[in-house]
């Protein structure tokens, strides 16, 4: 019964919700939704309305979000779920929206056992009991590629902690292999840290090498926005991104 009424929940909102379509062809057109079909365009359509509808979506203190603020958001959190659907958004609620970046506290142990804490200034941040945290700015440069997305990373980081801490290891559909996930995102791990740390060359942001869910949240980034570099540095792993979002995204962008 409860599915039912939330589809009929659904249905009422993709009827009734009146899309700017200037401004939603304007963001169809930005490079991070390069390739998409048709059919794809017209699926984004209806998560981004159905997101819209779920979530709050909200400026910080005083700050106004326009429409165009928030369709920008909505468009760029629903690729990645583009084949998994609105329900893997459904355990948060809320996106905030800061002006400019923001500064956190954040705590950390040393390897001396003694406790921290740091001041950080943030572009966006996924909180594990919470809401998504994002600066405008960085949403906006989000939306002209290069393989920075603020929006992609922080949703990253939630479907990453649907089975808990964030740690790289998403919950995986059936049929994917656990053991080829843990082999081959430790390989690439391990080898994208020992090349940062050695200040060797490499396309992908060093920000990946923090910890194993930052490498995750940092690939998710290039995987929508320049898959190729992924599937040249490491075209296992990239085959497994493939089944996880259930996209081929380089296939889309090369047809």
């Amino acid at each position: 019964m409860f599915n039912f009424l939330c589809q009929r929940r659904r249905d009422k909102q993709l009827r009734e919700f009146k899309m700017p379509q200037a401004e939603w062809r304007h963001l169809l057109a930005q490079p991070i939704f390069a390739g998409l079909s048709a059919d794809e365009q017209e699926r984004l359509r209806e998560l981004v309305i159905w997101f819209l509808y779920d979530k709050s979506i909200f400026g910080v203190d005083d700050y106004q979000l326009t429409p165009y603020q928030k369709l920008a958001i909505a468009a760029q959190a629903c690729l990645p779920i583009l084949n998994l659907g609105i329900d893997s958004y459904g355990d948060w609620q809320s996106v905030v929206v800061y002006p400019s970046s923001f500064r956190r506290s954040a705590r950390y142990t040393d390897h001396n056992g003694l406790a921290h804490e740091q001041q950080q200034w943030l572009a966006g941040e996924a909180c594990g009991d919470g809401p998504v945290l994002l600066a405008w700015p960085d949403v906006a440069q989000s939306l002209r590629g290069g393989g920075y997305n603020v929006v992609i990373h922080e949703m990253a980081h939630k479907l990453d902690m649907k089975n808990g801490n964030a740690n790289g290891f998403p919950p995986l559909h059936d049929g994917m292999s656990q053991d080829a996930w843990t082999l081959e995102f430790k390989r690439a791990y391990l080898d994208f840290c020992r090349r940062v740390d050695g200040g060797e060359y490499s396309p992908i942001n060093a920000y990946g090498a923090q910890n194993p869910a930052e490498f995750f949240a940092v690939l998710s980034e290039y995987f929508f926005d320049l898959p190729w570099l992924v599937r040249d540095e490491w075209p296992a792993l990239y085959a497994l991104l493939v089944q996880f979002y259930r996209q081929d995204t380089l296939a889309r962008m090369e047809s």
